[in-house]
């Protein structure tokens, strides 16, 4: 056969949904679009499974594997639904090192001089070194010390590299962070366009946290890892661990000096709903307290597993809502009395009315039976007019008029529980939601609200500072940061004669729910070595009114409410002390004969 001549010139098209890398890195608005995609690869904390489901704070109420990774089952072959969730997904080792290889493209191939504004050109090389930090950051403290790739490997390189240890990943990080800071703005000046990028107080919120976990209990104390052999990938062998304190104290307290931050509403009025403003802040477009934001575009989203909208995921089942994120009774109990005295269940008197005079963020961070929410949907309003979260169980009169006679008594459960009437598929294990970060005003079931995620907000700032302070046994200025939060959220002081040990655990509940769902406290209850106390069977509330009888009209009488704490028979805990760590997927072993996995991990 014979075929005619042409060109090959075919072959060599640029292909229309695509950029060559030459052509972005000489385009400035293409480097942009490039850095813009790092952003997007940091995720988010409104996931249908945030954080706080994979700790002591809430259940993920469609389990799927989220109680086995609770259950401490996790392995090199399986993280469970931590892996499952569109946006958790992002903070594990294939996905960082993923975040991580772009950095290093962006240094191999980014020209300076292609940029024509000093401050696009220094914004550029600071936001890599951020993103840089960042990716470590997870990497080193969900995995310990890793690999430190600083360039771009080839499909002829060797990938056999070894992990670095813990101290130099730390150093990296806390170097990354002070490049970033070299070349990172104090502020964007209002610019729309560039609301959400890294900022120099982003940088060394970022590096005052490294510092601050990397001082904790867990990092300087490897003995609960005994005959490990490498316990440098794991820890500190050796330094001066009040020399760490002292820097993660001075790494916040630059941040303080800095003067660019401050509480938000730091001194409540008389008058002053101290509530309505927690609410405030986490519902608000911005802040005197943000530092860091990940702010989202309705446009972009549509209704997938990907969004941020957590008054669907987290809402009541009986506002149609999904119910995933559901507080626990522990965390619950966490909450103080308004006099500053802890909450007891042996107290009868709190434990008749377990929600009254309890600190004001209970009230801005959970919805529970009884609390004021947003009006029904029209299907359930006539259920209830008021809109009152419902999650009790109500014995009811019931009276057959057939012959023969006969009188019996009817379990009937609120809109919001598992056997709601109207939403009977999802909902709360618990008896209690999250209002925290939810736009009381948007139907969750329809509307995406926008309101951005702080990754570092100032009051964490302090808390880090008064942590440090602790540790070194400065227990006056811990005491005067800790009572400048408490101050804003309406509660009184810690006094003067709380000290010492005492002092760490007013301050490590202090930070429990005051960064609650914040993405904290899964890191918090390891790095203090806390995590057998924090993994335990999930706790519940049943709110049941008794039947106390009938009228002669034969109407329901009923008793006052009944509180009874239980063990939720779903997604229970356990702990194992190799969950410390991630471990390290087994096809990157293989891939990587150098790698020395975790402790204890087969």
């Amino acid at each position: 056969m014979m075929l005619p001549s042409c060109s090959e010139d075919f072959l060599n098209k640029t292909p229309l949904d695509q950029y060559l890398a030459g052509n972005v890195w000489a385009d400035a608005g293409l480097i942009q679009l490039y850095m813009n995609d790092m952003y997007r690869r940091i995720g988010h904390g409104y996931s249908i499974c945030p954080l706080s489901s994979f700790v002591d704070e809430a259940v993920f109420t469609p389990n799927w594997g989220a109680e086995d990774f609770n259950k401490c089952i996790i392995s090199p072959d399986n993280l469970y639904y931590w892996t499952g969730d569109p946006v958790i997904n992002l903070m594990q080792w294939t996905e960082l090192y993923k975040s991580v290889r772009n950095v290093n493209i962006f240094f191999e191939n980014y020209d300076p001089s292609v940029v024509s504004y000093e401050v696009q050109r220094n914004r550029f090389i600071g936001e890599a070194y951020f993103f840089r930090a960042y990716n470590y950051h997870w990497l080193t403290f969900l995995y310990g010390g890793v690999p430190i790739i600083d360039r771009v490997y080839t499909l002829n390189d060797n990938y056999d590299v070894v992990r670095n240890t813990f101290e130099e990943c730390v150093d990296y990080i806390v170097a990354s962070c002070d490049s970033a800071i070299n070349y990172l703005p104090e502020n964007y000046d209002e610019d729309v366009a560039n609301k959400g990028r890294a900022t120099k107080g982003a940088a060394m919120a970022l590096k005052a946290r490294t510092l601050l976990y990397a001082a904790s209990e867990l990092y300087n104390n490897t003995s609960w890892a005994t005959g490990y052999t490498n316990p440098e990938l794991i820890g500190f062998q050796g330094g001066n661990r009040t020399a760490r304190w002292q820097a993660a104290k001075d790494a916040s307290k630059a941040i303080i000096d800095a003067g660019w931050y401050s509480l938000y509403k730091p001194n409540p009025g008389s008058t002053d709903s101290v509530a309505l403003n927690f609410i405030d802040l986490f519902t608000s477009m911005s802040s005197t307290e943000d530092i860091f934001l990940r702010y989202f575009t309705l446009t972009n989203q549509g209704y997938t597993w990907n969004e941020y909208n957590p008054g669907k995921f987290w809402g009541p089942n009986g506002y149609h809502n999904w119910g995933n994120n559901t507080p626990t009774l522990q965390f619950v109990d966490a909450y103080e009395m308004k006099d500053g005295t802890k909450f007891d269940w042996n107290n009868p008197v709190q434990a008749a009315a377990p929600f009254s005079n309890r600190d004001p963020r209970f009230y801005a961070t959970v919805l529970y039976h009884g609390s004021k929410w947003r009006q029904r949907t029209a299907d359930v309003l006539p259920s209830d007019p008021i809109g009152l979260i419902d999650t009790k169980i109500f014995e009811a009169y019931k009276r057959d008029t057939v012959p023969p006679i006969s009188d019996t008594m009817v379990v009937q459960y609120g809109i919001d529980t598992r056997k709601s009437p109207y939403e009977d598929w999802n909902g709360t294990y618990t008896g209690f939601y999250v209002r925290k970060f939810i736009v009381e005003a948007l139907d969750g079931q329809y509307t995406i609200q926008e309101v951005p995620w702080r990754f570092y907000r100032y009051t964490e700032v302090l808390l880090n500072y008064a942590e440090a302070c602790i540790e070194l046994g400065e227990y006056d200025e811990a005491r005067t940061y800790i009572n400048m939060i408490r101050t804003r959220a309406g509660m009184p002081e810690i006094a003067s004669s709380v000290t010492g040990d005492e002092l760490r655990q007013r301050y490590r509940n202090e930070r429990r729910i005051e960064l609650a769902f914040e993405n904290q406290r899964f890191f918090d209850v390891r790095r203090w070595m806390i995590a057998s106390e924090a993994y335990q069977m999930v706790r519940a509330l049943e709110v049941r009114y008794p039947l106390a009888g009938h009228t002669p009209d034969f109407k329901t009488i009923s008793g006052p409410p009944v509180y009874t704490p239980y063990d939720a028979t779903a997604q229970n805990r356990e702990w194992d002390d190799k969950a410390y760590f991630f471990p390290i997927w087994r096809n990157e072993m293989n891939k990587n004969l150098l790698l020395i996995q975790n402790p204890f991990y087969q």
